[in-house]
């Protein structure tokens, strides 16, 4: 019965309307037809019968209709195997081949099977050039090398990771390389590339090693038992910024950083810019804002900015009002209590960096201490932080009431409080101190909560240097600057006896001062520019100044080792506060022992400051301007000494821009990257380390032709706003 859809006359011609090529039983498989004659030669056929036939065909095939086992299949050749009872087919028996049929083989096309090839091969050139460029050698001839990597019997031994037919590029390398750097290595494996920058499975592993040992007790915010693919794959920003962090004393290959450098800071700025922005993004954030990349000059530190966009980006998607995180999100988010307690913990973060961001670079902090950061004595629930995080909070929470009451008077242009408004918030300041004081030291908490403990207490008494002589108080307050500074530096230097035994590794190898964070240094330069300021005034006369200028020394040591690479910008500061140093040796105003009788008319105001915007850091900023005044443009002091640095008392043996190098300043043991000379793209890593003296007008790596800055971006410094005695001095050329 004919369809009426389908007239027999339409059935019997094809798709183009010709007669339709009828196809024998014969035809629809290779191994439909079995080669009684046991011809035992292999027979190229035109096409692969099997694959061409039609899906009706394919479905159900015939009955007695046989199927090639898979080799046979694969080179398009007759097969006699039998499939019941199974007898392998002559082919793979006389070629000793595993013979066996599955229905869901299929054939692997030799044009794709070469192109797969020459991709690995072109892949392993490369890696073996990769592998000269690191150092190891290579004992075999490249030619032959490449040879041995196209002949069959590699692609035999070796089996593909997608497909079994294809070789494998690190078994490859593996058996064919025999690399030597003091041993036999095989070719490392890459785990992440960034551009250019490729990072291997062992130094990924050992960074992050290394960054929750020694870096993360100063931060401690992250999850220690989440692997690095973990962190990758909730955002490769902060994978490569745990990567930062941890190459900045990374001994294997102390280039990481500068090879990062780049990359890093491309990755950060284009991720800056996309919105809406990750909860994962605020704590790579708050890595890069703590620990910085190295830099020459304050011109090109983006960490000020960056902390802005920081918290802006927390409040942003919600950090401050974790139990309302709907409320800044398009899509419903439950948070589980791990993950409400991962984001208090994460919001109190931010505020603890960006509060020391404000105290280490003299600006208004941009935090938000508000009812999600409010203290909850004896609460154990998500909004706890811990004993070490709950600490550092109440200490920045300090370091923000000092700065905005003493440093934010509406009524002066300068921001600064009154002189008696301040000597009155001293005596409350002092209290509230010491009240935490008590609080934290009873904790036992670890040495590194003790330092930041004492950087307030120096932040809180720097307030000394904006007094007059006429100031109530006056001495008292420069003796309590003293002890602060000393106890600031003793610290850091000595370390503390009575410190609990599990946190004596932090005393250590300078566990305190090689993993430091930018906060750290900075209040660590602060401290040295004090201890110059006291030693070469009025005041070393009421103190023992044999303890001052040792320790003096010793804390020029100490911000050299804190200096990731050479010649960036807390090793300059290092050079620069030497100079002055020995350039108050030559004048001849070495003190003289203290004599109780003596005081009454040597007190002046010579250690007031003439720079005072930039709060607590202004005595950092008014002694580079200083510097600036008296010795770099009179050609008594330069930046030139950089590789040889300074040592402190070398004045009475030469001059002041004397560049003998004392062993006991520079030890072998701190030697530093020497980096200088690598171009950098984004200007984050130091410049060239050839000479900046005065002849090359450039200070702090600036050139006074192209620009006044030589601390701070905001060129009104010298626009007169400001009733300053300084004047600018152009400097002198041909020194």
């Amino acid at each position: 019965m004919e369809s009426p859809d389908f007239p027999a006359s339409m059935r019997a011609h094809g798709p183009n309307g010709g007669p339709k090529r009828k196809r024998s039983i014969m035809d629809s498989s290779p191994g439909s037809i079995l080669d009684h004659d046991h011809d035992h030669h292999d027979h190229d056929l035109d096409q692969d019968h099997d694959d061409d036939a039609s899906p009706e065909t394919k479905g159900r095939r015939l009955p007695g209709v046989k199927r090639a086992c898979n080799e046979c299949r694969q080179q398009k050749l007759r097969c006699d195997v039998v499939q019941d009872p199974f007898q392998s087919c002559s082919r793979c028996n006389r070629l000793k081949l595993d013979c066996k049929i599955e229905s869901n083989f299929k054939r692997v096309g030799k044009r794709s099977k070469h192109a797969e090839m020459e991709k690995e091969i072109e892949k392993l050139r490369r890696a073996v050039q990769s592998a000269k460029s690191q150092g190891f050698l290579i004992e075999d001839d490249e030619e032959a090398i490449h040879s041995q990597l196209q002949s069959p019997i590699v692609n035999s031994q070796y089996s593909h990771t997608r497909n079994p037919s294809l070789m494998g590029s690190d078994e490859a390398v593996s058996s064919l390389l025999h690399l030597k750097r003091g041993g036999s290595y095989a070719l490392p494996r890459i785990a992440r590339e960034l551009e250019e920058f490729r990072l291997t499975e062992d130094d990924e592993g050992q960074l992050f090693s290394q960054f929750f040992n020694f870096y993360h007790p100063f931060l401690p915010f992250l999850n220690p038992s989440q692997t690095p693919d973990q962190y990758y794959q909730q955002y490769p920003l902060l994978y490569w910024a745990i990567i930062a962090v941890a190459s900045r004393r990374f001994t294997q290959d102390p280039t990481f950083l500068t090879k990062l450098s780049g990359p890093l800071t491309r990755l950060l700025w284009t991720t800056v810019g996309e919105v809406p922005q990750s909860y994962f993004a605020v704590k790579a954030l708050c890595l890069l804002c703590t620990w910085p990349l190295p830099t020459s000059t304050s011109t090109s530190d983006p960490t000020h900015i960056l902390g802005g966009v920081m918290m802006k980006t927390a409040t942003g998607i919600g950090l401050h009002r974790p139990n309302h995180i709907n409320d800044f999100s398009r899509f419903p988010v439950e948070l589980n209590k791990d993950g409400l307690h991962d984001r208090i913990k994460t919001w109190a973060v931010c505020n603890i960096v960006a509060q020391t961001i404000g105290t280490g670079y003299g600006q208004p902090a941009s935090t938000l201490y508000d009812w999600t950061l409010a203290i909850r004595p004896g609460d154990s629930g998500p909004f706890s932080l811990g004993a070490e995080l709950e600490a550092r909070l109440q200490i920045e929470r300090f370091c923000d009431k000092v700065s905005k009451e003493m440093y934010s008077n509406a009524s002066d242009p300068r921001g600064v409080a009154g002189d008696e408004h301040r000597a009155m918030l001293m005596r409350v300041y002092r209290r509230e101190y010491g009240e935490l004081q008590a609080s934290v030291l009873s904790q036992n908490l670890s040495p590194v909560i003790n330092l930041h403990l004492r950087a307030a207490g120096l932040h809180l008494r720097l307030a000394g240097f904006f007094d007059s002589s006429a100031t109530p108080g006056y001495l008292d307050d420069l003796m309590g600057l003293w002890r602060a500074t000393t106890s600031f530096l003793d610290y850091i230097l000595d370390g503390d006896d009575t410190s609990h035994e599990a946190f004596q590794y932090q005393f250590r190898d300078q566990f305190l001062l090689k993993y430091a964070t930018n906060y750290i240094q900075q209040m660590l330069v602060a401290a040295g520019f004090a201890l110059l300021k006291l030693l070469r005034s009025f005041f070393s006369k009421t103190i023992d100044f044999d303890r001052g200028r040792d320790l003096f020394h010793r804390t020029i040591r100490a911000i050299r080792t804190t200096s990731v690479v050479q010649n960036d910008l807390h090793w300059r500061l290092a050079e620069l506060m030497v100079q002055i140093w020995n350039g108050a040796r030559l004048e001849g105003t070495h003190p003289q022992t203290y004599h109780s009788d003596e005081i009454g008319t040597d007190i002046d105001d010579s250690l007031q400051l003439k720079v005072r915007c930039r709060h607590s850091m202004s005595l950092v900023f008014d002694s580079i301007w200083h510097w600036r005044e008296e010795y770099q443009a009179r050609g008594r002091g330069s930046l030139d000494a950089l590789k040889q640095p300074t040592n402190p008392d070398s004045a009475n043996e030469s001059s002041a821009s004397s560049t003998h190098l004392d062993s006991t300043l520079a030890p072998p043991s701190q030697a530093l990257p020497a980096v200088l000379g690598l171009p950098t793209s984004n200007g984050a890593l130091t410049p060239s380390g050839g000479s900046l003296g005065a002849g090359q007008a450039n200070i702090l790596g600036l050139n006074y032709e192209t620009t006044y800055d030589v601390w701070d971006p905001q060129h009104w410094m010298l626009d007169g706003l400001l009733d300053f005695n300084y004047t600018f001095v152009p400097p002198i050329e041909g020194q």
